[in-house]
């Protein structure tokens, strides 16, 4: 059995808030080849109720986390142009050992951030 797995979380830094209902899509990456593993939407707190990868599912290598943005902040209520600014977020990162990686996104209309969390 592994111990790698990873996770990620999605806080709104304009309301302040978690991004409650924002999809998620998960890629593997290999080369220009990208596979979908599997889409999920943040609960709540903003949070998968899940590991997107753990156990016998996980493997290092190169994925990619698409976050809907556009999406979320539209059924948030916000005034989002057309085309909207930021749409859909991709983050492609690699993973080289099997440990905890948490990539989370903090979001504003008009800008985001990420990093390796804990």
């Amino acid at each position: 059995m592994t111990g790698g797995r990873l996770t990620t979380h999605v806080l709104d830094t304009a309301s302040g808030k978690p991004a409650a209902g924002l999809s998620i899509s998960l890629y593997s990456v290999s080369g220009n080849s990208h596979r979908k593993l599997k889409t999920v939407e943040t609960n709540a707190d903003g949070r998968c109720d899940a590991p997107l990868l753990a156990g016998e599912e996980f493997r290092t290598g190169t994925y990619e986390l698409v976050f809907f943005a556009g999406e979320y902040l539209r059924r948030s209520g916000v005034a989002v142009p057309e085309p909207a600014f930021l749409d859909e977020i991709p983050i492609r990162f690699g993973m080289s050992e099997e440990t905890h990686y948490h990539v989370p996104l903090l979001l504003s209309p008009y800008g985001y951030s990420t990093y390796r969390g804990s």
